[in-house]
Order: structure tokens, then C-alpha cells, then sequence
């Protein structure tokens, strides 16, 4: 039996509220990237559930890209991970400055 302590290191809360463990983020082989699929991978290495390398390795994504799914939640929410909105949330923080 796991104790909650151990319990809560394989859980995070993900995107929708709902718990999140390893076995409910994407496929490896994911090659569609949708918001709630980019959103997972962004909460389990924010909640510690996967390092940012094993993230990377794991779904074959750049440092670069990672950090671009998480800066556009943190500016946006989720809808700032529309890759058909990018470019009006670009706009936005240039007309902020």
C-alpha cells in the first residue's frame, strides 16, 4: 500500500482539474499536439511528476519548444497554446511594451 505521501509525488493536477499520473499523459509516438495534450506535459513537469528532460526526451521535443508551450500558458492560459493564435498573442505583448 502507498502512503499519500508517496501517492501525491505520482499525481499532479493536470489541465482539467483531474488528477494526472504517468499513465495519462500522451502516447510517446504523439504527433498531433492539441492544447489539452501540450497542457498535460506542461503540468506533470510543472508538478514534478516527469523533469523537463525526460519530458523532452520522451515526446522528442527541443528545450525550446517546452518552454514555449509553458511561457504560453502562463501569459494566455490554455488558449495561448493555439498554434492558430499565436501570432495575435505575439501582437499583444509587443503592443504592451
Amino acid at each position: 500500500m502507498q502512503s499519500d505521501n508517496q501517492q501525491k509525488q505520482n499525481q499532479v493536477i493536470g489541465p482539467l482539474g483531474r488528477p494526472l499520473t504517468l499513465d495519462d499523459l500522451p502516447n510517446t509516438n504523439t504527433k498531433r499536439w492539441v492544447i489539452r495534450r501540450k497542457a498535460e506535459v506542461v503540468a506533470a513537469v510543472q508538478g514534478g511528476l516527469l523533469t523537463l528532460e525526460d519530458a523532452c526526451k520522451r515526446y522528442s521535443l527541443s528545450v525550446e519548444e517546452f518552454l514555449s508551450w509553458q511561457q504560453a500558458i502562463n501569459q494566455n492560459g490554455l488558449p495561448g497554446l493555439r498554434t492558430t493564435r499565436i501570432q495575435k498573442y505575439r501582437g499583444q505583448e509587443v503592443d504592451n511594451r
